[in-house]
């Protein structure tokens, strides 16, 4: 997985938990779940990007 396929993942998830959040609540088990998921996401792509630049 590139640093760009992830960019493209947390935009993506990003996008929809906003919407979720809006929809269902921003306190709702589904809006926390994608928050989660997308907390993963960016801890992988800040790992890559500190073995970018190492």
């Amino acid at each position: 997985m590139t640093n760009e396929d992830l960019f493209l993942q947390i935009e993506n998830l990003r996008l929809k938990m906003i919407s979720v959040g809006l929809s269902k609540g921003f306190t709702s088990a589904e809006t926390v779940r994608l928050s989660e998921r997308l907390d993963r996401l960016i801890n992988l792509q800040m790992g890559v990007i500190e073995e970018l630049t190492a």
